[in-house]
């Protein structure tokens, strides 16, 4: 049988169970401890990164060794050559890959994701979205969760569950302007997501209530209930430009909107070649 061996409270250092004090701090015999001190946990290198543009931002990240990312396709500006990627399916097993398919598909996503990550050495990657607009950044803890807009995400830390989740009300679903389907973003991890014109966030407190364009919302924390009511009157849904329907948004939690959304963009984009071509 091996003999228990007796390490110092004070510093750690393995000492004689015979020696009356710790040769490395002086601690007295009596105080120790017959099993090695605890390792205290590393935690995880925070990723660095930076958002630079203006109306068409780009977040650049920086890469240590070890750390890998996953994004959608399409999606990176530009990487240096240290940094390897490989595109391929989310999910364990064949199962798990055609239902995370499923489900990026639901969300208005391709079905891969793209993996960086460097070869040894630290490396850079830049990422975009695809039309002009912002880029916002979830330091999310683990388990916190936040709801965004169908296409919104771009890039995060592997580390990150990319999920669905589904409007409760059927009329929420069908009014919704994004329908019935929310990407779903669960940490622990930073993740990025894209959306169009300028940010403008809210804090809501308990109840309060927050009436939105549906097609405006861009993200919110899951704590924060959401809903679509009818607009008002008959004649200000018909012709006040607003469209029949605004979501409306319950706190407690943050709520992040856009001030030009895709479909907007494409109906100007539309109507201005439409009026230079002499057609729709």
């Amino acid at each position: 049988m091996l003999p228990c061996m007796a390490f110092c409270t004070n510093c750690g250092t393995q000492i004689d169970d015979s020696a009356a004090f710790c040769g490395s701090c002086g601690t007295p015999s009596g105080e120790v401890t017959t099993a090695a001190p605890a390792t205290p946990a590393v935690a995880a290198e925070p990723l660095k990164y930076e958002i630079e543009g203006d109306n068409l931002e780009c977040v650049r990240i920086h890469l240590k060794p070890g750390q890998e990312i996953i994004a959608e396709a399409g999606k990176m500006v530009y990487k240096t050559p240290d940094v390897n990627w490989e595109t391929k399916m989310t999910g364990e097993g064949l199962g798990g890959k055609l239902m995370g398919a499923l489900k990026r598909k639901l969300t208005g996503e391709s079905l891969f994701l793209t993996h960086f990550k460097t070869s040894g050495s630290a490396g850079e990657v830049g990422f975009a979205g695809e039309f002009p607009g912002r880029i916002r950044a979830f330091d999310l803890s683990a388990g916190q969760s936040v709801l965004c807009q169908r296409d919104a995400f771009i890039v995060a830390e592997a580390t990150v569950e990319l999920g669905i989740a589904f409007t409760k009300k059927l009329g929420t679903g069908f009014f919704g302007g994004e329908g019935f389907i929310l990407q779903k973003l669960t940490g622990p991890g930073t993740a990025f997501i894209h959306a169009g014109g300028d940010f403008i966030e809210f804090q809501l407190k308990q109840g309060e209530t927050l009436q939105v364009d549906t097609g405006c919302i861009v993200a919110f924390d899951e704590s924060v209930h959401y809903d679509v009511q009818f607009a008002g009157g008959i004649a200000t849904s018909l012709f006040g430009g607003e469209g029949l329907f605004l979501a409306t948004l319950t706190g407690p939690g943050k709520v992040i909107i856009q001030t030009m959304t895709l479909s907007k963009l494409r109906r100007q984009l539309g109507g201005g070649l439409g009026a230079k071509s002499g057609g729709g």
